[in-house]
Formats: C-alpha cells, sequence, structure tokens
C-alpha cells in the first residue's frame, strides 16, 4: 500500500498560506530545491485543490524556461511523469498533461487510490489537506519551517484534529529553513 504524504513550506508560526503577502524566507535556492525534489521523486499520484494546482502546474512547462537549472529541470520532468487529480467545482480544464478533475473528495476513493498505488501520493494545500486529514488518510508529514512568523492565514495543521506524530527525520539547512518529517503513530 501507497502512503499519502502531506507537506508543505510553512511559517514559523504555523501557517501554509499567508492572509498577506508570502511565508518569509529560506525556502529559496538550489539546496533547498534539490532537497525537496529529491524527497518527492517517488511520487506517482499528487491530489490539488484548484488553487496549489494552479501554482504547480507552472512545472508543465518549467523545463523550456532558456536558463532553467538542472534541478529546475529535473523537478519539471518529474512532476511532469505524475499523475494529478484536480479537485475543483469550478475548474472547467485542465492544462497538464496526466490530470483529471474531480467534483468532490472522497476518502474512500484516496483509501482506493492508496491501496493500488505503486508509488506514493500526496495531498498538497492545506485546503484539501485538512479533509484528508480530518480522514485519517494522511501517513507522513513534511513540513518545511521558514523563519518568519505571518500573524495569520490556513494553517498547516486544522483545527480540531488531534495527531499524535513521530519525529522521523529533521534538517537545517544554510538559509535557516527546517525540515521535520513525521509519521503518523
Amino acid at each position: 500500500m501507497a502512503r499519502l504524504l502531506y507537506g508543505m513550506i510553512t511559517s514559523l508560526d504555523g501557517y501554509a498560506a499567508a492572509a498577506e503577502g508570502d511565508l518569509g524566507s529560506g525556502a529559496e535556492g538550489e539546496e533547498v530545491h534539490t532537497f525537496i525534489g529529491d524527497t518527492f521523486r517517488h511520487v506517482g499520484t499528487y491530489l490539488y485543490g484548484r488553487r496549489m494546482y494552479e501554482t504547480m502546474v507552472f512545472w508543465e512547462t518549467a523545463h523550456d524556461l532558456p536558463d532553467a537549472p538542472p534541478h529546475v529541470v529535473q523537478y519539471a520532468r518529474d512532476w511532469q511523469a505524475a499523475e494529478k487529480v484536480v479537485y475543483s467545482t469550478t475548474l472547467a480544464s485542465v492544462s497538464s498533461e496526466r490530470t483529471r478533475i474531480e467534483r468532490t473528495f472522497d476518502p474512500d476513493e484516496v483509501r482506493r487510490l492508496k491501496a493500488e498505488a505503486e508509488a506514493d501520493l500526496t495531498v498538497d494545500g492545506p485546503t484539501l489537506a485538512a479533509q484528508a486529514i480530518a480522514a485519517g488518510l494522511v501517513d507522513e508529514y513534511h513540513l518545511f519551517t521558514t523563519t518568519s512568523a505571518v500573524g495569520g492565514g490556513t494553517r498547516f495543521f486544522p483545527d480540531g484534529v488531534r495527531l499524535d506524530l513521530a519525529l522521523v527525520e529533521q534538517r537545517t539547512f544554510a538559509s535557516g529553513l527546517r525540515y521535520a518529517r513525521y509519521r503518523t503513530r
């Protein structure tokens, strides 16, 4: 059975999307980007909400950028090779290969995907992830914490859900970004 992973860049105060502006510094640079690419290279299916898909679809053509460094090209190729499922009631069509739209998030369908998949899946975006977390579907949490507190926004972990997690890996980058990977107990 494949695992469902949830990983995002977060602010120091726990937000995966800031109410205003970005999540702060530390997540830039080749070292961090290469690590993120290596960490999620084995993913076979990405589960996205509309907003996260619209952000990530950049990778459909990123390998064609004239000055794209090798780590960007590699991440783009890995992203393109994976299946993508976009959960949206408003998105009319998708602009990437290997992508389909689902109108509702069905926990039982995600359980089936996990059971049948040969490679891990990710759930991306805090709103969609909140549904997967509430349904008990997430097996691992990957937090990339910046050095900034942003004061508000959408939290990485949803309110009202208690989790008991085990820290299995951590790393601090030269930029100050901290990585922590947790498994559900």
